[in-house]
């Protein structure tokens, strides 16, 4: 392919998208589906407890992404683009496969939450060679000048990824009973993906290798130890800490918290009805998505550092007065109930569980559930809230967490196409895969359970403003890489790599 030739691209952009999409897809199922997995794979005790053990195993998965950069990053720089990322595609369908076989905590014990923790880390291990290996063989096609804009197709599937997860599980509950998928439901959004991984592992197959690369190798120029070279290199090295502490790092925390601490904030903390809070964030998915094309585009024509850094600025300072209003919005205290139509029953289990259920309805249309379980044992009493908001409020969160999904795509968008250019052809798929994958994996990964855990203890503790305890984490990573990126960053796109 000629320098300015976008002869083919498109084939090179569907085949690659879709695959990684496949992926993030398969990832994030399991943070989609976090409260109900809560329940079927740790001890229904303490709810707290068992949903905060969820995203801990969530998050392993991003602890190891590294791991995986490191050792399909090498294989990459080695044995080719093209055959690694069909590696992590199948690595990754297959463990996600089996996350729908696993048996519940009931029936296994101790057992059920350690094959899911084995079964995150496998999946963790092939998300951290994918991404890196998805970037760089568009950007090793794309024409000079371009690369912002054709990598951002890739920066779209991470969230069209999360999209298709909501819709399927939606298309998921829609057909089935509340207690059918309760009960097994919840196994088939797992079990669609193998079908979805084979069609991608089809259309891979059929690849070209990535130009740059096959001519590097033709030449004779290909990394014998691009670990070597990529970390013990002392120019390069800093070029990889410059791309994680002044750059992935902002953007991985602020990315998670606007979409994956939206999501968890909306269900957890303001108790917003499950299936209305995946309707919302599908549409604010929808809606945001084609920033990632628009900010990739102008990364192009202005350079890709202003533009990352104002998208974490913008998070920075909006943050908090962003989620004041969405709990606002879902907080009953602040509307009026409908005295009249309030009711309570109560009903006493096999086990001699009394479940005491309160429904109330408010003037603007909101309906609100509170479900107490007293125990005919010494467990503590469990209290689940579900609020239905009106379509106006509904308007409202889309509204808030769109907003988020722009930052999103400020810092995301031009990621890509930033990081491949750092570094030479013959280590970029280690160089890059590194530091975006600690700055998203580690930082980014470990944010719903840090801040739901910061929440839950200012919560615990009485404090007024509670919810908002869980935006400082995000904030002080945004902070820090903001000014590191600000006085370190060159905002001239780099072509002389490519």
């Amino acid at each position: 392919m000629g320098k300015n030739s976008t002869k083919g691209i498109w084939k090179v952009i569907s085949a690659s998208s879709m695959g990684t999409m496949i992926e993030w897809y398969d990832f994030y199922i399991f943070g989609s589906l976090a409260v109900v997995i809560s329940t079927k794979f740790f001890p229904s005790d303490n709810p707290t407890a068992a949903f905060l053990s969820t995203l801990a195993t969530f998050a392993a998965g991003f602890v190891v992404r590294p791991f995986g950069a490191l050792f399909f990053g090498r294989l990459g720089d080695i044995i080719g683009r093209k055959y690694t990322f069909m590696a992590t595609l199948l690595l990754m369908g297959g463990s996600t496969f089996l996350i729908g076989c696993i048996p519940s905590y009931e029936s296994i014990g101790f057992f059920a939450p350690l094959l899911i923790l084995i079964l995150r880390l496998l999946q963790g291990l092939a998300l951290g060679g994918e991404y890196g290996g998805a970037a760089t063989y568009v950007a090793e096609h794309a024409p000079v000048g371009q690369k912002g804009y054709w990598t951002s197709w890739i920066q779209t599937t991470a969230t069209i990824g999360l999209f298709i997860s909501l819709m399927v599980i939606l298309a998921t509950k829609n057909v089935l009973s509340s207690e059918d998928f309760d009960s097994w439901g919840w196994r088939i959004p797992f079990w669609v993906s193998i079908v979805m991984v084979g069609i991608s592992y089809l259309i891979r197959k059929n690849m070209d290798e990535s130009p740059v690369f096959a001519k590097a190798k033709k030449e004779g120029k290909t990394s014998t130890n691009p670990l070597k070279e990529s970390f013990g290199n002392r120019y390069n090295l800093k070029f990889v800490l410059l791309a994680l502490f002044g750059a992935t790092m902002g953007q991985g925390v602020v990315w998670y918290t606007g979409q994956f601490y939206a999501m968890s904030f909306m269900k957890t903390v303001m108790n917003v009805d499950s299936s209305q809070v995946d309707e919302l964030l599908g549409i604010a998915l929808l809606l945001g998505t084609p920033f990632f094309i628009v900010f990739g585009w102008l990364s192009d024509k202005v350079g890709r550092k202003y533009i990352m850094m104002f998208g974490m600025l913008l998070a920075i300072l909006s943050y908090r007065s962003i989620y004041t209003e969405m709990y606002n919005t879902a907080d009953v205290s602040y509307k009026t109930e409908i005295v009249e139509k309030r009711s309570q029953n109560i009903e006493r289990t096999k086990n001699n569980d009394v479940i005491t259920t309160i429904s109330k309805t408010y003037t603007d249309g909101t309906t609100y559930i509170e479900k107490k379980t007293d125990f005919n044992t010494k467990k503590k009493s469990q209290v689940n809230v579900s609020i239905n908001i009106n379509s106006e409020d509904e308007w409202s969160l889309i509204f808030w967490v769109f907003i988020q999904v722009l930052f999103v795509t400020m810092v995301y968008g031009p990621i890509a196409a930033f990081l491949v250019e750092m570094f030479p052809a013959k280590i970029r798929y280690t160089s890059m895969s590194l530091p975006y994958h600690v700055g998203n994996g580690i930082f980014g990964g470990l944010l719903p359970a840090i801040s739901t855990y910061f929440v839950t203890h200012a919560k615990a503790n009485g404090k007024p403003e509670f919810y908002l305890d869980g935006l400082w984490y995000p904030i002080i990573i945004a902070s820090v890489c903001f000014v590191i990126g600000m006085i370190y960053i060159d905002n001239k796109n780099k072509t002389n790599h490519l």
